[in-house]
């Protein structure tokens, strides 16, 4: 049975489009597994993804913002793992729970950039003229300026919360794919298959996301895993500097932040959450370059 499955998957002449789509998701799953970087990558995302999920009872009965003043800045021990901060909170069970709230901000930034981009990109592209000129000047005076800069710029505007970094992010971060949209479109456009669509009387926004969108997908894909790492970074700065999640949150910028006038004395406080923020950064990396090598039309 095993092997019937494992031959229908690897067809080179799939009878129906279900047996094609899981014979890719087969293919590229075989490929990120046999790849040791991308794997290791996508077994990080997944710790995160269970942490997120499962904080409160890996956390057990640890509050995140219970008080022990009595305990303040207390080093790593059997009562503490990762030692108190300097409210005597824990910080194991803080960092647990800090990473539902960087999940949180990384899957509402992924929702809203995504097709943010891919609208503005397949528009632009498609349509050309006037269309073209104008949405990608504006997406140059996007470009324009640094990316964490102009996230700082919106959440002052904006206020300080989760909500309002998570705007602001999401107002910095399309123009990529935007950009990589726009140049896969470009190409698709001049394609045989869509002059026959045309000739056939599609419309041109059954065009755009019935044959377009869905060819422009991996490249956006593999662009938003690769820039999960800047997603998460730019979300610890403005934790970093108050304009991110609030107190009492737990909330991995504004631990390291809380940190930063022990780091010499009391190392764990900071240590922690940034080890925390530099593997999970990593993580996403290495399975941001095994999707890029599975998704390249190249490698195929």
């Amino acid at each position: 049975m095993t092997g019937s499955l494992r031959q229908w998957l690897a067809s080179d002449q799939p009878a129906s489009r279900r047996q094609a789509v899981l014979g890719n998701l087969a293919r590229g799953a075989k490929a990120i597994i046999t790849n040791p970087a991308a794997l290791t990558g996508l077994l990080i995302v997944i710790a995160l993804l269970i942490v997120a999920l499962f904080a409160p009872l890996i956390a057990g009965r640890i509050s995140p913002i219970a008080q022990d003043l009595a305990a303040r800045l207390a080093p790593p021990s059997s009562a503490h793992w990762f030692g108190t901060d300097e409210l005597g909170r824990d910080i194991y069970a803080r960092t647990v729970h800090g990473a539902r709230v960087t999940l949180t901000i990384v899957m509402l930034v992924a929702v809203f950039v995504a097709p943010i981009g891919l609208a503005v990109g397949t528009a632009a592209g498609y349509l050309g003229g006037w269309v073209d000129a104008l949405l990608m000047r504006i997406t140059d005076i996007f470009l324009a300026f640094p990316r964490l800069v102009l996230a700082l710029a919106f959440a002052a505007a904006l206020g300080p919360g989760i909500e309002n970094a998570v705007i602001a992010i999401s107002l910095t971060a399309w123009p990529p794919y935007a950009r990589i949209a726009r140049a896969e479109t470009v190409t698709i456009a001049r394609s045989d298959f869509i002059a026959a669509v045309v000739l056939q009387g599609a419309a041109s926004a059954r065009i755009l996301f019935r044959h377009i969108v869905p060819l422009c997908l991996s490249s956006v894909i593999v662009r938003l895993t690769l820039d999960m790492a800047g997603i998460i970074l730019t979300a610890a700065g403005l934790g970093f500097l108050g304009l991110g999640a609030q107190p009492p949150t737990a909330e991995w910028g504004a631990m390291v932040s809380s940190g930063r006038d022990v780091i010499l004395d009391q190392w764990w406080v900071a240590t922690i959450p940034g080890l925390a923020i530099f593997i999970v950064s990593l993580g996403f990396n290495l399975l941001g370059d095994g999707l890029r090598d599975v998704l390249d039309p190249k490698n195929a």
